[in-house]
């Protein structure tokens, strides 16, 4: 929706914020303002008008001297409106301002009555508070200067040569000058011991389709990414159906090397069964290397899996952006959840595979959150993300790990949404999506994107830099050619010791390859149709 940039504190030049601020106006590219406070703090935001086009510009003032930055949606705003809030007076019809009176009614504590995605900061004469959602949906940074002032930001471009030190504000936490992190997200399912509830197949399909049903909420165009795999198909499914409900027709887009690649053909046959408007991009691997340098910028983490999979990203982002769609509705997040990366099937006991789901779903953040985020927003695009919905994760996580533990090639992710989704009476998909091998983004859009893209690092970097990789990046040292090169472009824009902290790379578990491709995973050539067909799959 949007970029948020808070100084809090006196002194800072305000021309300057507002152009720390426009490093990021790429996510709201509709409207830039400024508000200064009486105590000579600053807030900055660059805006994406998706709820009330007229009159929901930001920064927001309260009912008194309380101002809000927001980015993100709060789905119940009106519901909070017409409850706890039905007693005040409202400046806009923006779903962002329900934020700054909950504050004026309950002081810090009412994060937990959002519902939605979001990052703020309300500014209250001396008083601040700063917080994130409840999985990191979307992304705040926050850091301190020399002179003690405290920046908040949606992105770390804006802050990151003006703190002496920052970080990652931490999903499900608010901040105050006075508490300092509380975290207000403690949900049941972050114990594995609480994974004792039964599958309930009707509980799944329901809270799905609501989380679903929500992210639709907007006055302007939406679409989804359709990449043919489970996930994003059956997001694609819901919506579909949800949106001829008032005579809308649902816009998917897909990408891939060429027409044959495995996400452009599996997306083709979804969308055919599901009547979207469909639109498929093709690139080349040159085109691909062209914007390396451009996604590494935006996505700000030099992790392998993210980068690889960023630049398709990017690429359709794009396409996306120019048609004039501004929300789009992403599958990310359901492998966390029920365990499908192909990894998942080598856990050596239950109550790793279940500590494993909840620990990926809590470093989301960290590497698929980045490039769901970011890299949309680089062209203005919001995305959102139903498998994240703060309900479905209860209903989901809290199965019991000995029916949710995969015993097959492709787990049980594929069962229990099929088996709720996909009646004899009333298929959501067809055969061909629902039997499809699991394929990560950066490789269903051709093999050849990741091997060729290696083989271009490698020409790239020499043997005696990465002999001394460790001296010249000795946190986080790359380990590879390709590792060494994302790194060396990071460090170009971020050189700080702060922003190399922010990254965590992701390496999977339970295998011999630690590569993060999912290729890399020696069930990869076994888990096709026929397999799955022949009894492999429950």
């Amino acid at each position: 929706m949007s970029g948020l940039l808070a100084v809090i504190g006196k002194g800072k030049d305000p021309q300057l914020v507002k152009e720390l601020s426009a490093r990021m106006s790429h996510r709201g590219p509709d409207e830039s303002d400024l508000h200064i406070m009486e105590n000579g703090s600053i807030m900055c935001h660059e805006s994406l008008s998706i709820i009330d086009l007229k009159s929901g510009k930001q920064p927001i003032q309260g009912t008194n001297k309380a101002w809000m930055v927001h980015d993100g949606e709060i789905y119940n705003y009106q519901e909070l409106k017409d409850t706890v809030l039905k007693e005040h007076t409202f400046r806009t019809k923006s779903d962002s301002e329900v934020i700054v009176h909950l504050y004026e009614e309950f002081g810090h504590k009412f994060c937990h009555m959002l519902d939605g995605d979001f990052a703020f900061v309300i500014v209250d004469g001396d008083n601040y508070i700063a917080a994130r959602d409840a999985v990191g949906v979307k992304p705040l940074y926050y850091g301190l200067d020399e002179r003690g002032r405290i920046y908040f930001s949606s992105e770390m471009k804006s802050i990151s040569d003006q703190c002496k030190s920052f970080s990652t504000f931490p999903p499900g936490h608010y901040y105050t000058g006075k508490t300092g992190f509380v975290k207000y997200y403690n949900p049941e399912y972050e114990d594995h011991a609480k994974a004792n509830q039964k599958l309930d197949l009707d509980l799944i399909r329901n809270t799905l389709i609501e989380a679903t049903r929500k992210r639709l909420m907007s006055e302007v165009p939406v679409g989804v990414l359709l990449s043919g795999g489970l996930d994003s198909s059956l997001t694609s499914a819901i919506a579909a159906r949800l949106l001829k409900e008032s005579g809308e027709k649902l816009h998917s887009f897909s990408i891939g090397l060429d027409a044959d690649a495995p996400d452009n053909k599996a997306a083709r046959a979804a969308a055919a069964f599901l009547g979207t408007e469909h639109h498929e991009i093709y690139f080349t691997v040159e085109e691909g290397i062209e914007v390396l340098e451009k996604v590494i910028y935006h996505i700000e983490t030099y992790d392998i899996i993210s980068v690889r999979s960023g630049v398709p990203l990017y690429l359709l982002s794009k396409v996306i952006a120019d048609k004039g769609i501004k929300v789009i509705l992403s599958g990310e997040g359901a492998d966390e959840v029920f365990g499908g990366h192909l990894y998942f099937r080598n856990a050596p006991s239950a109550e790793e595979f279940q500590d494993e789901t909840i620990e990926r779903v809590q470093k989301l953040f960290t590497a698929d959150l980045l490039r769901a985020d970011k890299i949309p927003m680089a062209h203005g695009l919001e995305a959102r993300i139903p498998f994240l919905d703060k309900e479905f994760l209860e209903a989901s996580i809290r199965i019991k790990t000995i029916e949710k533990q995969p015993k097959t090639y492709d787990g049980i992710e594929k069962y229990i949404l099929r088996k709720a989704f996909d009646t004899p009476e009333d298929p959501y998909l067809p055969e061909e999506v629902l039997w499809r091998q699991k394929e990560q983004f950066s490789d269903g859009v051709g093999y050849n994107w990741v091997d060729e893209l290696i083989e271009f690092c490698a020409g790239q970097v020499s043997d005696e830099q990465l002999a001394g990789a460790s001296t010249e990046f000795p946190y986080n040292s790359p380990t590879t050619k390709e590792a060494y090169l994302y790194r060396s472009i990071f460090h170009k824009f971020y050189p700080e010791v702060s922003s190399a902290q922010t990254v965590r790379k992701w390496i999977p578990k339970w295998q011999e390859n630690q590569d993060p491709s999912g290729r890399a995973n020696a069930a990869h050539v076994k888990a096709g149709v026929e397999a799955s067909k022949a009894g492999i799959i429950a």
